[in-house]
């Protein structure tokens, strides 16, 4: 197989960019070529296990599996994270709300959803004299989150809680953060077939009747476990951004501001803590 015949492979199913970005991510990753080496033939080069291997990724980026399963890992604020079916792949999106955070400091800090620690960890790293905490029902995900924090020595203390059943504190955290579920299924349709298929539906789905689900039960429990002057962060779901601030006002929560990722879409919100 050359480079060409690889790409021809992918382009049933992606774009042609698209399938030209993926064999190269392979290619450099699992084997070290270079675009250079790419262009000078050396994908023919491979030994016979490295071929084999390489088949054997194929067929799997031919049945729509997300490349970062594929490969095992995903890059994140520019680092690499640990990730596996058990948690959502890290988006481009999520990594500009950490650097809302970061840019704004914070020592005690909480991740509500951690899923692969992406977030957590990278506040952890970036933000000096952090003490993070992360939280997730999956077992599954605090093992993969776990895996990453020590991988990248990220002091994060991880702790299996449920997101719905959140008991009161007091002035506990300067900042928490998270990314639920918020996705309807009716939703569904409209979505990529890799996404739908291969991540986990419980980090992606709530029910048509209730879309708010996570916001609310989240934002219920920071009105009193942040500190006074402490920020709620939420990445969302555009289409309820009203919805969600009009919540946190009524609250309480004061400086209530939708904020729009690169794509010009609202994706995150920031309250405080009056």
């Amino acid at each position: 197989m050359n480079y060409e015949e690889l790409c021809q492979r992918l382009s049933k199913i992606y774009d042609a960019g698209e399938a030209k970005a993926l064999v190269r991510w392979v290619l450099d990753v699992r084997f070290g070529l270079s675009t250079a080496d790419i262009y000078c033939g050396k994908v023919t080069q491979l030994s016979a296990n490295d071929q084999a291997e390489l088949e054997k990724i194929m067929q799997r980026l031919e049945k729509a599996e997300p490349v970062q399963y594929v490969l095992g890992m995903a890059d994140f604020c520019g680092r690499q994270f640990y990730v596996a079916p058990g948690v959502l792949i890290p988006r481009p999106e999520t990594a500009e709300l950490c650097h809302l955070i970061v840019n704004s400091g914070g020592k005690d800090i909480l991740d509500i959803g951690t899923g692969s620690g992406c977030i957590a960890i990278t506040l952890a790293l970036d933000i000096p004299d952090s003490k993070v905490t992360a939280w997730d029902i999956s077992e599954d995900a605090l093992a993969i989150a776990q895996h990453n924090a020590q991988t990248l020595r990220g002091d994060v203390k991880f702790e299996k809680r449920d997101a719905l059943a959140l008991e009161a504190e007091a002035d506990r955290w300067d900042v928490i953060v998270s990314n639920p579920p918020y996705i309807c299924w009716k939703e569904a349709d409209e979505m990529e077939e890799n996404v739908l298929k291969y991540e986990p539906d419980t980090a992606l789905f709530v029910p048509d009747d209730d879309p708010l689900l996570f916001y609310r039960h989240i934002m219920h429990y920071a009105v009193s476990a942040l500190k006074q002057g402490g920020r709620l962060y939420y990445e969302i779901n555009p289409i309820y951004a009203d919805s969600i601030v009009d919540n946190l006002q009524a609250l309480g929560f004061v400086d209530v501001v939708k904020i729009d990722d690169q794509y010009g879409k609202t994706r995150f919100i920031k309250a405080t803590k009056s």
